[in-house]
């Protein structure tokens, strides 16, 4: 299995297990945010591993290979010198050590290719776990927005029940009653401390002005005949009363024009008369 397929399985155990014991889904994402990038960091190392392991490879291949190129240049100087023989053994030694260059090689490019495949893997890996964290919060908020609406629901269903209606409907009820207790108590109160006498004064006050108003609208249909009117001396006496009022509420100067006027008036009726006479 491959060190990807072993992290998927690892990242899924722990959503399971998280799953199993955690009920809130805004701490659970919080907690895989933090296994994914605990999980992404050990992909890291193990991918800086093989990158290590490949360029090791690569550095023996090159390592060989001089080998090889420095035995060749022995075998020439061996021709040069003309021992044939010596020239000989040196290109075996050079043989032997390009069929471990080619070993190597083969290997680094075994290497190589699943160094660059760790590679693509891991930059998605990358990119599923940074879309998870941009996830996440968008996640939270439809979390929250689930929670809000089942309270309103649970709520209006709190509402639709009849029996908190009945209940307010009856302590309505219950406050009425207690107003009428109250009132009676006080009406009670009043007849048992009251003055009597003067609680039949105000009766028979209320009763007569109820008769005067019933002859008033009798009267006005015609029913019964006009009020009489008031004595003549009476009416005089008041005009006088109120003229008087009147004359003393002038100031002095307006008082003695008037009692000028009034004077002239009275010599004017005087003459009059006797001329007449």
């Amino acid at each position: 299995m491959s060190i990807f397929g072993r992290l998927a399985r690892l990242i899924k155990s722990n959503i399971n297990d998280l799953i199993s014991r955690s009920e809130d889904p805004e701490k659970m994402l919080h907690q895989i945010i933090i296994d994914m990038n605990n999980q992404l960091l050990e992909a890291k190392k193990q991918v800086a591993t093989s990158i290590a392991d490949e360029k090791r490879l690569a550095k023996q291949v090159d390592a060989e290979r001089a080998k090889a190129n420095e035995w060749e240049k022995r075998a020439m100087m061996a021709v040069r010198a003309g021992d044939d023989n010596l020239a000989r053994e040196a290109l075996a030694r050079k043989a032997e050590h390009d069929g471990i260059v080619e070993q190597y090689r083969l290997q680094w490019q075994k290497q190589k290719q699943a160094v660059d495949q760790l590679k693509l893997a891991l930059r998605a890996l990358n990119g599923k776990i940074e879309e998870a964290k941009r996830k996440k919060s968008l996640l939270i908020a439809r979390k929250k927005r689930a929670e809000a609406q089942k309270a309103i629901q649970e709520t209006l269903s709190g509402l639709k029940n009849a029996s908190a209606f009945e209940a307010f409907d009856r302590m309505e009820g219950r406050i009425h009653q207690m107003e009428a207790e109250a009132e009676a108590a006080a009406e009670l109160q009043e007849e048992a401390t009251g003055d009597v006498l003067a609680l039949k004064f105000k009766d028979l006050e209320v009763s007569h002005g109820s008769e005067e108003d019933l002859i008033a609208l009798k009267r006005k249909m015609g029913l019964l005949p006009p009020e009489p009117a008031p004595p003549a001396e009476a009416v005089r006496v008041d005009s006088g009363a109120s003229a008087e009022s009147e004359f003393d509420a002038l100031d002095p100067a307006e008082q003695a024009e008037l009692e000028r006027a009034l004077a002239e008036l009275e010599a004017e009726e005087n003459r009059q008369l006797s001329g007449k006479r």
